[in-house]
């Protein structure tokens, strides 16, 4: 479990700040230095040097998930069929 502004958690992470519309999906606590690569206009990805994936970040985030699902993000286990739905406050 790590650690960030005193709060622990050592779960994937979805946030979205309607200030800048950017949303990150955190995948692992930054515990090295990461290089972020632009993959595109509306998306980037930090990367630490052993190639670990450390996030992603969606740019102009409310157009990205207002595409699909009317800015539903679901979260759905393969394995089981069972779904997750959760209602993005997108601005």
């Amino acid at each position: 479990m790590h650690e960030i502004g005193q709060v622990p958690y050592p779960y994937m992470k979805l946030t979205y700040d309607p200030r800048y519309n950017i949303a990150y999906l955190r995948l692992h606590a930054k515990t090295a230095e990461v290089e972020t690569i632009h993959v595109s206009d509306e998306i980037n990805v930090d990367l630490a040097p052993d190639g670990t994936v450390y996030g992603i970040e969606l740019l102009n985030a409310n157009a990205q998930f207002a595409r699909e699902n009317a800015g539903q993000f679901v979260l759905q286990n393969e394995a089981t069929g069972e779904r997750t739905e959760v209602k993005l406050p997108l601005a």
